[in-house]
């Protein structure tokens, strides 16, 4: 087959949870040259995962801008892609599909994915009911990607190194704090008073308080950090390998329902993640390595879940005791 084209416009924690779909793409695939198509923002952590051999970043052009349009549809068709794995699944990337073939390619590449007219369509009437994880390994199938086709996940491209951040290793037990995010979307935030109380409590059990986050978090970053004199700030100090890394190490975290929790999950630490009424941990919660396609064996004594999900309609009312309450053995 000639080259794949994967894509994958984001947002974070999608593109995490993507992250076994795509190993899965890769290993399937051994002999092809893999192109990846995302956004700018997830591009650094697309070439870390040394899955593709090249990585083109999506201009997203309106509706108003033809010229970008054309310019798209004559990259994609001259690439000369043989598949091309839709793990986006949106209006958008579907769109896509039609700009690949006549009038601006003799024929299409096969697909897999959810627009009409695509080869390997993944049209299950359950599909939008299950967690990313499993429908993206049913999507998979359709193509000829079975479970047996998944490698045991492999996160060793995570560097190792936080002694910038003040951990020379496992010498300190700590906690990470995620307070954060979307702007758009304030009804997915505990309060940050909250988890300042909760880094009070964290303290007191002689576990440091660390708190990750972007500088468009910066507020709810510094009301956490304010609850105890031992807290750690990294808030716009902490990118996406770093946060990685360093959950490879903590103790434990706990953050709402928020792209860096699905990095932290991913590591292996054990998570307590917070969901409001606004989204499905059914569908969204972060997983864990230990569970799902791919999962890795888990160490001694350590349930193959290490993700905790607390959900209340409102997070205003969730109480700092129930979550003191649900916390792992640090």
């Amino acid at each position: 087959m000639g080259p794949i084209l994967v894509i994958k416009l984001g947002a974070l924690g999608d593109f995490i949870l993507s992250h076994r779909a795509m190993t899965a793409i890769r290993a399937h695939h051994r002999d092809a040259a893999l192109t990846l198509l995302t956004i700018p923002s997830l591009a650094p952590l697309a070439r870390a995962t040394g899955l593709f051999d090249d990585i083109w970043c999506d201009d997203r052009p309106k509706a108003t801008q033809p010229g970008g349009w054309l310019r798209l549809a004559r990259r994609l068709n001259g690439a000369g892609f043989a598949r091309v794995y839709d793990l986006q699944t949106s209006d958008r990337s579907g769109h896509y599909l039609r700009l690949m073939g006549p009038p601006f390619a003799a024929r299409r590449p096969e697909w897999s994915g959810i627009a009409r007219g695509c080869s390997h369509r993944h049209d299950a009437p359950d599909r939008t009911a299950k967690h990313t994880l499993e429908r993206q390994a049913d999507q998979l199938a359709i193509a000829g990607i079975g479970l047996a086709d998944y490698p045991t996940l492999d996160l060793s491209w995570v560097p190792a190194d936080i002694s910038r951040h003040g951990f020379a290793g496992a010498d300190k037990r700590f906690a990470l704090l995620v307070p954060g995010g979307s702007a758009g979307h304030p009804e997915k935030r505990w309060p940050a008073a909250r988890y300042g109380a909760l880094a009070a409590a964290l303290a007191e059990k002689g576990v440091t308080p660390v708190v990750v986050g972007t500088a468009i978090e910066a507020d709810a970053c510094a009301e956490t950090a304010a609850g105890s004199p031992a807290a750690v700030n990294l808030c716009g100090d902490s990118p996406i390998l770093d946060t990685m890394a360093l959950a490879r190490v903590a103790a434990l975290a706990v953050g709402n329902d928020t792209g860096p929790m699905h990095l932290i999950a991913a590591m292996g630490c054990p998570c307590i993640s917070l969901f409001s009424a606004a989204s499905s941990p059914v569908r969204n919660r972060p997983r864990g390595p230990y569970e799902g396609p791919g999962a890795v064996v888990p160490p001694p004594g350590r349930s193959p879940d290490t993700v905790t999900v607390i959900q209340e309609g409102n997070l205003s009312d969730l109480t700092l005791e129930r979550v003191v309450a649900a916390l792992p053995a640090a």
